[in-house]
Formats: C-alpha cells, structure tokens, sequence
C-alpha cells in the first residue's frame, strides 16, 4: 500500500508557524480521516488537528515542542490506492510550492527536514540559506540581488565582494550552537506575547512581614512552605475576584474568553539559562495546603524539563528575587495575558514619627495585555494582591 505524506494545514489567516504541542496516535495505529491526531497551538488558540486520510500512521517525523511551519511535512500514513496527497490546505505537494515554503525543524525521524525559504520577494534554497547563516548575513537576504528567481549561493559571493563593509565576520570565528527546545518554545511564545498584545506595566511595593513571620512558623513545625508559594496563594485568591486576568481575548477581539477556575503559571528556570512554566490546576479549588504540596509538585515536574502551559494559563508569576533582582518589567509569555514578578526582599525605611523603622519589602511588578484590562483594573488587582500579602495569615 502506498505511503504518503501527512503536512500541517493553514491554520488560520496569514499564519505561518504553529508549535506541535502533542501526538494524539501512536505509529502502527489505524486512523480515520477526520479524526485527531495531534494538537498545535497557534497565536489564536490551542487545535487538535484532524488526519486528512483514512490509513494507518506510519511514523512521526518531528518531535512535540518544536516549532513547525504551516505546510511542514509532519507524519508519514499507508493508505489505500489511489489516495493522493492534498495540496490544498496541507502545504507544498510538488517542487514550486515547496520553494514558497518556510520550514527547517529536526525531527525524531529523518534528521534535519529542509526545504526553500521564502523571504520577501526572495527565494532562498536551503544551500543558500546555510550559506548565509555560516556568514551571519541571513538578516540582510532581501538586500541582495538575485540574477534568477532564486538567491544563489554565487549571487551572495558577488554581493559580499562588492560590499564588503557589509560582510559579516567569517564562520572561523564563531561556532553556532543550536538552541535547546524549551529555549525555542519559549520564544515562539515571546513573539506571540510581541505581535499579539498591548502591554503595559504597573507596580507597587509591598510589606513582606506577614509572609515573613508565616514562614517562621511553618519552618518551626517542619513545614517546607516558602514565603514565594505563599504570595502565589495570594495572587489565585485575587484572580478569583478579577475574572479579566483569568480570561482571553477571542480571535476577533470582540469578547472574553473567561475560565471557571484558576490555572496558575509558575516560572521555573533550568541549568543552562532555559525557563518553564509549571501550572496549577485549578488553584482556587484548593486549601493553603493543598495548594503549597500543588505547586511544589509542579514545579519538580517542570525541572525536568516538561513545560505545562497551555491556553488556560492566563497568568505566570516569576521569582525573580531568588536571582537577586528587586525590580524588574516582565514579558508577557502567551499562552498568558499578564506576567507578575516578585523581586528580592529587602529591608526599606519606613517613616515612623520623626524617625524611620526598617521592614522586609518586596516589589510587584505586573506586565498585562491592555486589550483585557484597563490601568483602574490592574491596579485594583495589584492592590488586593498587596493587600493579601501585607495581611497573609496561615489557614488554621
């Protein structure tokens, strides 16, 4: 029985990469045309995507969490006779359309899958493009003139020759090293948060003795509770009371997108400078208790290296006052809406009659989508999550 190919669909308008989130079937298992075979998430949303054959799955050709251009040759199905593979909706099918698509991803089987990269007006083959990217001159591909309809590796020699203040340094110089995939995720997740969102930032200080003193208590009885998991608690309880920061903008951006429960985004950095998101499941459900064993477990789940965000992760809290930071203006990482950091405590003068007393404070900073909430809003939100930490007290 023939063998052909399974390829990522369009998506949506103008799309043109889409993150493979999970595989829904397994090599050897008999698929139904229509039936989900694995999910994507894309800068609208999170799809379970159908098998547009009746067949059997051959084998996978790419791994979850790698990001995938629209038309990328994913899987590969048995079929019966006569079925053809489709053009239309499902990426290049003969040599003309590939060259019009964008797609370099290494994948679990096959190694390195490539084809012509379009950029602009240029047609870029992949010998061209390894070229370019060997001397650091991939961003300045559309400044080169082309002799043919494609950009050739001697059209990029002349052009270096006759402009070479515009050469970059040469490959002996540098060695290229391939990003890890939560480092990839992660900024396709960036520029999701870039294109599709109006950020702004507000902030304010808050009094960190309550926490303090509940963490005093809890080590004193064995307890392994932090003051970081303590403020979180706080933060789903004020989730609970502004529904815009557990909620999304929907594709036309003319309603909400709002979630029963609290899924809670958790930053968790890895060796080597790589950052996940660990996710509690609906939070609000939980007791102080419950909710502490909750987040500690997800986030030793995240350190290996399993991120657990997805579309109903609105909001991701990060400690970056364990790395020593007091202030700092975070990025908005989608699927989220709003990214709160906690800075370094430290000790601030408080004035006290004529005099000053020194407290522990810390530094809220929220970063959110102004699409989803006004500057009145996010302050009130800020407020009652001042308010939480400043008059913290440990469930009985």
């Amino acid at each position: 029985m023939p063998v052909i190919s399974v390829r990522i669909p369009q998506l949506g308008e103008g799309l043109q990469e889409a993150l493979l989130v999970e595989l829904l079937k397994q090599p050897g298992d008999d698929v139904r045309r229509d039936e989900p075979i694995y999910t994507m998430e894309t800068d609208k949303a999170t799809t379970d995507v159908e098998s547009p054959y009746d067949g059997k799955l051959v084998e996978w050709l790419v791994e979850p969490g790698t990001v995938l251009s629209i038309g990328h040759e994913i899987a590969k199905m048995e079929v019966a006779e006569g079925v053809k593979e489709m053009p239309a909706g499902h990426g290049p099918a003969d040599d003309k359309q590939a060259d019009d698509a964008t797609s370099v991803s290494t994948g679990s089987a096959g190694g390195n899958v490539a084809t012509a990269v379009r950029s602009g007006a240029i047609r870029i083959p992949p010998k061209t493009r390894r070229f370019l990217k060997e001397n650091n001159l991939l961003d300045s591909a559309q400044l080169i003139p082309a002799a043919g309809e494609k950009l050739l590796v001697s059209d990029v020699e002349a052009w270096m020759q006759s402009a070479p203040s515009a050469t970059a340094v040469s490959s002996e110089h540098f060695e290229v090293v391939p990003l890890p995939k939560s480092q990839i995720v992660l900024n396709y997740r960036l520029k999701r948060g870039v294109a599709d969102c109006i950020p702004v930032t507000v902030g304010n200080e808050m009094s960190w003795k309550s926490i303090k003193e509940a963490r005093a208590t809890v080590k004193a009885a064995g307890g392994k509770a932090t003051g970081f998991a303590m403020a979180c608690h706080v933060v789903v309880q004020a989730i609970k009371k502004h529904d815009r920061f557990r909620s999304t903008l929907s594709a036309d951006e003319r309603s909400l997108q709002t979630f029963h429960d609290v899924n809670l985004g958790v930053a968790v950095a890895l060796p080597g400078d790589e950052m996940v998101t660990a996710v509690v499941k609906a939070a609000d459900k939980m007791s102080q208790n419950e909710f502490f064993d909750a987040l500690s477990k997800q986030i030793e789940i995240a350190r290996d290296g399993n991120d657990q965000a997805d579309g109903s992760t609105t909001l991701t809290v990060s400690n970056i006052g364990k790395a020593g930071m007091r202030f700092g203006i975070p990025a908005i990482v989608a699927p989220a809406v709003a990214t709160l950091a906690f800075g370094e405590v430290c000790q601030s003068p408080i004035p006290d009659g004529d005099s000053f007393r020194f407290e522990p404070m810390i530094q809220g900073t929220l970063c959110f989508d102004h699409r989803l909430a006004n500057g009145v809003g996010a302050a009130n939100f800020m407020n009652d999550i001042k308010a939480g930490i400043e008059q913290f007290s440990l469930d009985d």
